[in-house]
């Protein structure tokens, strides 16, 4: 992450940036010479994850009641010392950076892949050296955050720029992450997460004005630095001859260095002595090699500026003030303030261009988006000229100013800013939940996105930056999705990919939030491009993948009616929608009957041992009974659990169970929130190496009650003891009745969770006899087993979705042959056989 060499460079060549502080110490200074100001820290979260978990299993799903321990100690040593935290996610990923995420996700492959040569070699979890983060960390370590009363906010662009830019607000002690980009922002300083001790606070800042000195730079040029040494938005080769000229030019090579440091000092001695001597004078693209990648280069310089600065390497004109002013992350109740620049489409260009209204000349002013550079670039129009000139603000002036145009590589970068409005800034009012955008105005009208409904657009947006939903905004503002590595064995595919297990849901929700348009587009004609990594996908290009028609008994109430409207009957609706988007609403009146917090529980397993036909019994009981032992555990009984060795199906189904974890939180968000979301927060109701030992145990056929960990104590409350009976009917069901009881110190849930898996049976329970103590409760479930493959097409459950299981018609490795990639290609909404699908570059996957 971030530039090029850089951080090796400042341990080997210039430590004296480095200086140890004390949080504390810098906390209790800043509340002396600032009464009443809150010392603040920004946290790259993105940055942080991989030290907060600290769990000693990782391959077996996530050890996630510790790791919330642990983000709880986190929190709390920071509180105790009066600093509070202001939390940033990756929210997008940006179009200049996918390339570098590609790179990121097939390195991650690599990495996986000797995971799983490791453990069948050696039936045992790798060394943390080879350590991979569980599945969906980022998402629940923001819900995690929030569950503590942390402030947690998503992004609406890159990350480490809002990061940045939040640094610059008063109070901020630091910017706290592991990214050498923060030594090139101007911002406030660059803390170490990888250094900090949590017991003392003391921690590693890195002073990039002292690595200025050392390179006889100015902080202005570290951009330009960055850019030349390569980083997330300039590929490495791009330079690599002029980085190999100035190496050759270089007088001052120091034989103690390793060529990548020497090539950073070759770099910053050209700036300073080559370079500065034309600055102002020649355009950069004068001085050096940029050929047809100056936009690109432009554009990299630019995105390291902070709002109302500007750069010295931007070749100006009398007229001509260079600035960025990139939008960044506000929240404001100011009803004026609430509207976005409306984008609209050039039929000539094809490229998007937004429109605002200055309230004063009552001309519109157009954003366009250069066809090269994808820069959105603020214009208004010169009455005398009749020619549209690019606007900035001086942010000392305050000034619309023109701006200058290179008519070669077109590259405009200010937003237009009305000077009448204040500076953008981030509220750490929790109640205000707006969002302001640069050029607000009221009369401006909303952008135009997948969604054109400005209400429940700003409401998604709403929910997005503050951390209440996941990838719900991404599919209505964008369309487009990602989704990292999960830990799956590309050499066994016995179990499908979690990117095509889930896929029918999303797909389903896709067209719950796409909805009808303006223009009469039906939301199933729309397509959404997924990144998502599975075993043969080369990511060159998003699958395109259309929504499925959802079937909710009644039909399908509007956005607004599930997100906007309240009411018992409004929570009603929000649950039947998210049984349809799981193709569960036949088994309403059953699932009702779950209780609360194993009711999302159900919902998933129900729908997971639908979909992988190859899930047997066994599989399913170690869920189920992970779950519910989970309740009567401590974290320290969890930290002490023991394995006999790993098995590697166990890891792919501990992955793929917690993916589908993250699912829920998706269609729950999308749904209006019908469950409570700490009822299946992973904490709560699964943990890694739990789960493996129960599937150890079940694979070795351990009865339903050793499974279930059988405590015949008596319950407090009515002196009745747990029990549970085993009663097996053929091949195909198996009854369980148990008996479980809740005590003042051990809160367990009644019941067992329950699921089908036969093609013609639905979901049975029989009768639940309550005794007298209304914390005892006799449940009896079955659990029918599913036959091999479910193909009959008039059942209460319907056929399975393709492209998602049923490994005996087609591997993971054939799907990525077929047409589920490449920009021509689609994945159609209705599900037919799955032996159907066609192969070549331009068919269509049924």
């Amino acid at each position: 992450m971030g530039v090029r060499g850089l951080q090796g460079f400042v341990g080997s060549t210039c430590p004296h940036i480095c200086t140890v502080v004390n949080l504390r110490d810098l906390a209790e200074r800043h509340r002396s010479k600032h009464p009443g100001c809150s010392p603040t820290v920004v946290v790259d979260a993105m940055c942080c994850i991989r030290y907060w978990y600290t769990p000693e299993s990782w391959v077996c799903g996530g050890q996630w009641r510790e790791y919330f321990s642990a983000l709880r100690n986190f929190v709390n040593a920071f509180a105790e010392v009066g600093i509070k935290l202001v939390f940033v996610f990756d929210g997008i990923v940006e179009q200049d950076k996918r390339d570098e995420w590609v790179k990121r996700r097939r390195k991650n492959s690599r990495e996986i892949s000797r995971i799983f040569q490791y453990i069948k070699s050696h039936g045992e979890q790798p060394g943390r050296h080879m350590f991979f983060i569980p599945p969906g960390l980022a998402v629940f370590t923001q819900l995690a955050l929030k569950a503590l009363g942390q402030e947690a906010h998503c992004s609406l662009q890159e990350a480490d720029y809002e990061v940045a830019s939040l640094g610059l607000q008063d109070g901020c002690l630091g910017v706290l992450g592991e990214d050498t980009d923060y030594l090139i922002y101007n911002t406030c300083p660059y803390l170490s997460i990888r250094e900090l001790c949590l017991d003392t606070l003391d921690t590693v800042m890195l002073c990039r004005e002292k690595l200025c000195e050392s390179l006889c730079l100015s902080v202005t040029d570290l951009p330009l630095l960055a850019c030349l040494l390569g980083n997330d938005v300039i590929p490495q080769g791009m330079f690599e001859s002029f980085r190999y000229k100035c190496l050759s030019a270089y007088t001052s090579v120091k034989e103690n260095l390793n060529k990548r440091g020497n090539v950073i000092l070759a770099v910053a001695d050209h700036i300073a002595k080559v370079l500065r001597l034309h600055q102002g004078e020649k355009k950069l693209e004068e001085m050096l090699p940029l050929g047809p990648n100056k936009a690109l280069f432009y554009r990299g310089v630019a995105s390291y500026l902070l709002p109302g600065q500007k750069s010295p390497w931007f070749f100006k004109k009398s007229k001509a003030v260079t600035t960025l002013d990139k939008q960044i992350l506000s929240m404001s109740s100011d009803s004026e303030s609430k509207q976005e620049v409306a984008m609209c489409t050039d039929p000539e260009s094809k490229q998007e261009v937004s429109m605002c209204t200055d309230p004063e000349s009552k001309q519109e002013v157009s954003m366009c988006t250069d066809p090269e550079s994808k820069q959105e670039v603020p214009m208004c129009t010169d009455p005398e000229s009749r020619q549209e000139v690019p606007m900035c603000t001086d942010p000392e002036s305050r000034q619309e100013v023109p701006m200058y145009t290179d008519p070669e590589f077109k590259l405009e970068v200010p937003m237009c800013t009305d000077p009448d409005i204040k500076q953008v800034t981030m509220s750490s009012d929790p109640e205000i939940k707006q969002q302001v955008t640069p050029c607000s105005d009221p009369e401006i009208k909303h952008e135009v996105t997948m969604v054109s409904d400005p209400e429940i657009l700003e409401v998604a947006r709403a929910h997005h930056v503050w951390g209440e939903s996941y990838l719900v905004y991404n599919v209505m503002s964008r369309g487009e999705i990602e989704c990292s590595n999960t830990l799956e064995d590309e050499l066994d595919q016995a179990l499908p990919s979690q990117a095509f297990v889930y896929r029918p849901v999303r797909q389903r929700i896709y067209a719950l939030l796409l909805g009808d348009g303006e223009d009469g587009t039906h939301s199933l004609a729309r397509e959404v491009k997924e990144w998502f990594v599975y075993a043969g996908n080369p990511l060159k290009h998003p699958d395109l993948v259309r929504p499925l028609p959802m079937s909710v008994p009644g039909g399908t109430p509007s956005l607004k009616v599930l997100w906007l409207t309240q009411g018992p009957d409004v929570q009603a609706r929000r649950f039947d929608v998210l049984l349809a988007s799981f193709n569960l609403s036949s088994m309403q009146e059953d699932l009702q009957a779950v209780e609360g917090p194993l009711r999302a529980l159900c919902c998933l397993l129900i729908y997971l041992f639908v979909q992988v036909d190859t899930l047997g019994l066994e599989d399913l009981q170690a869920l189920i009974a992970q779950a519910l032992c989970l309740q009567g555990k401590s974290t320290a009984q969890l930290v002490d659990l023991q394995l006999d060795h790993i098995n590697p199906r166990a890891v792919q189904l501990g992955s793929l169970f917690v993916r589908g974890l993250t699912t829920l939180v998706f269609v729950n968000s999308a749904c209006g929130f019908p469950l409570d979301m700490s009822d299946f927060m992973p904490w709560n109701i699964f943990d890694g190496k739990l789960f493996h030992q129960k599937y150890l145990q079940s694979e070795k056929g351990y009865s339903v009650e050793a499974l279930l960990e059988q405590n015949v104590s008596p319950c407090r409350a009515c002196g009745k003891s747990d029990t549970i009976t085993t009663t097996r009917h053929g091949e195909d069901t198996v009854i369980v009745t148990a008996t479980t009881y809740c005590q003042t110190d051990m809160a367990r849930q009644s019941g067992v969770v329950t699921t089908v898996r036969h093609g013609h049976t639905r979901l049975q329970r029989s009768d639940t006899d309550r005794h007298s103590c209304d914390r005892h409760s006799h449940n009896s479930w079955t659990w029918p087993h599913m036959a091999a493959t479910i193909r009959h097409s008039q059942t209460q459950l319907q056929q399975p979705d393709t492209t998602t299981h049923s490994h005996n018609s087609q591997t993971q490795s054939q799907r990525s042959d077929t047409a589920t990639h490449g920009r021509n290609n689609h994945i159609q909404s209705q599900p037919q056989q799955l032996d159907t699908t066609t192969h070549g570059h331009n068919n269509q996957t049924q």
